[in-house]
């Protein structure tokens, strides 16, 4: 040959079963076993879910907090009697949400029904434009302003007040039923109520600024606890961060916890702002993806059944 090949024969070799191996039939598939999430591989992200679960039953067993941050979509694929269930058992300490969270939920509970098509109302200018939506909510974040509460809070108290007829599927007020706290923090602009006459800016601020130092007072006791962040992209990863630098600032201990984001598919910012940096020196971050209509019941349901 033209070139000059490499000799193999002095390699340095040595048996199989010396060498230090990431898998073993130990960790495979266990159609022994009875319970489905038993089943599971003890690998990548079968082992990262079995963690998961055993962490967060440990936090919930050792009173330790468990908090929720969730976009509107968990509500829009049907899991609020899951997260209503997960309130009435004690497992959750406290929600935190976006602003489309609360249209969602309180449309759900005045309606039983939401999630408008929005391609079809954006070409004649009427996506969004609920009447009933625009004005109900408002009006009640407008009167919470006035009282001094926070967003999450009013929505909670104006459900309760109205007696709507599917009240018991909404999340907000089961949560002010069972005086647990949810946060609401928003970007204006960013939800249809915010394109109404009614809406004051002003009132929604101010109410979510509340419910920001609310979620901080809640974040400041998470050492040992667990975080979710699921279906946020952008903004809850985004509070989260600066409630825990706000807190470690204020010099409360909060250097061992747990996050765990969820979500169809990898973002940046959940990565960094929930699973990595927060939890850099100690402490554990995971990311699972998935459908939150299959994932959430996955975890949950489990937890709810070992608890």
């Amino acid at each position: 040959m033209k070139y000059q090949q490499i000799k193999y024969e002095k390699l340095n070799t040595y048996p199989l079963t010396e060498r230090e191996s990431k898998v073993s039939v130990d960790n495979f598939f266990k159609s022994n076993e009875r319970d489905f999430i038993d089943k599971l591989p003890k690998i990548l992200a079968g082992e990262d879910l079995k963690n998961i679960i055993e962490i967060t039953l440990k936090a919930v067993k050792g009173n330790n907090k468990v908090i929720l941050a969730m976009g509107a979509h968990v509500i829009k694929v049907g899991l609020s009697p899951l997260i209503i269930e997960l309130l009435k058992k004690g497992v959750i300490d406290l929600i935190a949400l976006n602003g489309a969270g609360i249209i969602h939920d309180s449309e759900i509970a005045m309606s039983g029904k939401t999630s408008e098509d929005v391609d079809k109302n954006l070409d004649h200018g009427n996506f969004g434009m609920s009447e009933d939506t625009s004005f109900q909510i408002n009006n009640a974040i407008n009167i919470g302003f006035k009282d001094g509460l926070g967003l999450g809070e009013s929505i909670g108290r104006w459900l309760k007040e109205g007696d709507f007829k599917y009240n018991n599927y909404s999340i907000l007020y089961n949560a002010y039923q069972l005086d647990i706290p949810v946060t609401v923090h928003v970007a204006l602009g960013t939800d249809i109520i915010h394109m109404s006459e009614h809406a004051d800016g002003k009132a929604i601020g101010e109410c979510s600024l509340r419910d920001f130092k609310i979620f901080c007072n809640s974040v400041k006791d998470l050492q040992n606890g667990v975080f979710f962040n699921v279906g946020s992209a952008v903004i809850l990863p985004e509070v989260f961060l600066k409630a825990v630098t706000l807190v470690r600032n204020l010099g409360y201990k909060l250097d061992d916890f747990t996050t765990v984001n969820l979500d169809f598919i990898k973002h940046y910012r959940p990565m960094t702002n929930v699973v990595t940096r927060p939890v850099k020196n100690k402490g554990k971050g995971f990311y699972l993806v998935g459908h939150h209509e299959i994932m959430l019941p996955l975890i949950f349901t489990t937890l709810l059944d070992k608890l």
